[in-house]
């Protein structure tokens, strides 16, 4: 094998970075990479099933088949393309000083895991060893080991203080400007903004005698009244609200999320929008990620797996039986919701039961998307075919799976990648409109 510079780095990966993205290995530049060889046991366990971690297990699998040939793994593999890096498997050994099964007390993955790195770094010792993993413990027990470790940051939004949040306050306007976008609906982008905006970005429009709600729109690139609108019978009791509805009825927006805490009808407003536009489209389909309490497999709760996954569709329903509240069982359109599910016209699901398939002439809302990765994300809207518009929802402070972060989830990589293009717009609704005791709940417990 050809002689080459010897990599500054080596990073040893755990399994959580391999089923976070199973191309992580490609973006470490001119640095070795190194699994330990519990990695692929752990992989053998993940590569059955429907799941997205299951395809990055079997992905990884297969890449590790094509680039090993006739080498061997524990040999240094280089890695296609300019200025790669070499990549292998290490054993379980501890042939450092220290024994993380001993100081941990407890034989288990993760401390083989530490000590296959330990021994890489004792076997290297010219070069720097950094454990890569998305298990924030993992990460501390290798600290403790004086072990160098670290996330793996690809994906993630560096500046979360700076996320995108969909809209401005724009103040000291002149009362003239704000009747004529009364009076006309919309306005020259440049009497109201000295900068052009961000695409399909909303503004408060006010002085201190009046206010109206705006839109830039891309297209005509002129400042458009907002209005509220009683949709579905919801009615938007915010100007952050009316955003949302106004994002998820426009028709020139085929990218929608709505980001927020408990309580401010992120998932109610996308629902109500979307049976407003039922005529518009094929299906409604409303889905949300499993993500068991406890982090345990939905298998040990009793029941066929209709009734494992009813709890925690149960959310949705709440949201659809709210708005079917809001008229008399005798209105027309309380029958017509009770017909679309009847007739699959409106769908609940889990998200797993949709993957794979292409997804044309539908809405498609996307709950507690904070808990999806960014490529579960990106496969998801891989998926959208012709007239078909989709809604991300959620909130990225609460997240319910182990190796996501506010920072490294797919709803804040998506409004932080896709901000600025004509076809998105995002909203972050701040205030709470459930009630007054959810509101003193979000705001002090």
């Amino acid at each position: 094998m050809p002689r080459r510079k010897k990599a500054s780095k080596i990073y040893v990966f755990d399994t959580s970075v391999i089923l976070y993205d199973h191309n992580s290995i490609s973006n470490f530049e001119d640095n070795d990479v190194a699994i330990p060889i519990t990695v692929l046991e752990e992989l053998d366990n993940f590569k059955k099933g429907n799941d997205t971690k299951n395809f990055e297990a079997r992905e990884f699998i297969r890449f590790l088949d094509k680039i090993s040939g006739n080498y061997s793994l524990q040999d240094w593999i280089p890695l296609e393309g300019k200025n790669k890096g070499r990549f292998r498997v290490v054993m379980n050994g501890h042939q450092s000083a220290v024994n993380a099964e001993k100081v941990f007390d407890g034989i288990k993955a993760d401390h083989k895991i530490l000590n296959a790195a330990m021994s890489l770094q004792a076997e290297e010792p010219d070069k720097k060893v950094v454990l890569v993993t998305k298990d924030i413990n993992l990460r501390l027990k290798a600290k403790s080991l004086n072990l160098p470790a670290e996330d793996y940051e690809t994906g993630k939004v560096k500046d979360l203080d700076n996320l995108y949040t969909g809209k401005t306050m724009v103040e000291g306007l002149k009362t003239d400007i704000i009747t004529e976008m009364y009076d006309k609906g919309q306005i020259e982008r440049e009497r109201v903004l000295t900068e052009k905006p961000v695409d399909n970005h909303y503004f408060i429009l006010r002085n201190s005698t009046k206010s109206t709600l705006g839109f830039y729109n891309p297209q005509e690139q002129t400042v458009q009244r907002v209005e509220k609108v009683r949709t579905s019978g919801i009615e938007p009791r915010n100007a952050e609200q009316t955003f949302a509805l106004h994002a998820v009825m426009n028709p020139q927006i085929k990218l929608v999320t709505l980001q927020g805490v408990a309580g401010t009808g992120k998932t109610l407003l996308a629902l109500a929008g979307s049976i407003e536009q039922r005529r518009n489209f094929k299906q409604i389909y409303l889905a949300r990620p499993i993500v068991p309490l406890s982090n345990k497999d939905i298998g040990y709760l009793p029941g066929d797996v209709k009734s494992k996954l009813n709890p925690y569709m149960e959310p949705l329903w709440d949201n659809l039986k709210f708005i079917k509240n809001q008229f008399r069982e005798t209105d027309k359109i309380y029958k017509q919701i009770d017909e679309m599910v009847n007739k699959e016209k409106l769908i609940v699901t889990p998200l797993a039961y949709i993957r794979g398939r292409s997804l044309s002439n539908v809405i498609f809302i996307v709950d507690e998307a904070q808990n999806l990765t960014p490529h579960e994300v990106k496969t998801i809207i891989t998926r959208a075919g012709e007239n078909t518009k989709m809604i991300f929802t959620g909130d990225i402070y609460q997240i319910d799976t182990p190796y996501l972060d506010e920072q490294s989830n797919g709803l804040s990589y998506l409004i932080d990648r896709l901000k600025d293009n004509e076809l998105f717009a995002h909203v972050t609704l701040e205030k709470g409109e459930r009630s007054e005791l959810a509101n003193l709940a979000n705001e002090l417990l």
